[in-house]
């Protein structure tokens, strides 16, 4: 008879590790942030995936034929590279200039873009606890997206800070990391 495998996931309240996060087998996603786990929405609405769908396009089709490239959820990333990290997230999208930091189980260091499309549920941790690891971690350029509001949080990082400029529908938003790269806004938000 063979045995059945015991399903893990996390316990509200208790602090993990990524040999923690990689051992669950529930079936569903989560991140890790400082230790603490955090249940991914049952899935993104049609808004967020095609936003997502249409950045991912634009960005990747840019980079066809140049280094670098994008990557979309789900895809873990590690912002450190040891056993007892404690963080593990998983970006709406991503971009590497170099392939070094990719895995087959997902990029371990800090991408050079990454970019969070924001929910009702995960609107706070993109704006506070993501920043700030991104920040930590060296991200170069974090986009925060925002389906509701139709706009776009470009925050370079200048000297140890973000500064951030706002793009709306209309704007035309350069990506600072893709020199070259202009996205125009209305072809993200209306092309869904």
């Amino acid at each position: 008879m063979e045995a059945t495998k015991r399903e893990r996931s996390p316990e509200p309240g208790k602090r993990y590790t990524y040999a923690d996060y990689y051992s669950w087998n529930d079936g569903k996603r989560y991140e890790l942030i400082d230790g603490s786990a955090y249940l991914m929405e049952p899935g993104p609405t049609m808004t967020h995936q095609g936003i997502s769908w249409q950045l991912c396009k634009l960005i990747g089709n840019f980079l066809d034929g140049k280094p670098g490239i994008a990557f979309h959820a789900p895809f873990d990333l590690r912002l450190n590279a040891y056993a007892s990290d404690d963080t593990v997230l998983q970006p709406d999208l991503m971009v590497f200039l170099e392939r070094t930091k990719l895995t087959e189980a997902g990029a371990v260091g800090a991408p050079d873009m990454v970019i969070e499309i924001l929910s009702p549920s995960t609107a706070g941790r993109d704006r506070v606890k993501k920043f700030n690891q991104y920040l930590r971690a060296g991200v170069r350029e974090y986009w925060i997206v925002d389906p509701v509001e139709k706009t776009v949080v470009a925050n370079i990082l200048e000297n140890g800070a973000y500064v951030g400029k706002t793009y709306h529908k209309t704007d035309e938003a350069p990506i600072f990391v893709l020199e070259g790269c202009v996205i125009k806004l209305t072809e993200v938000f209306e092309s869904v």
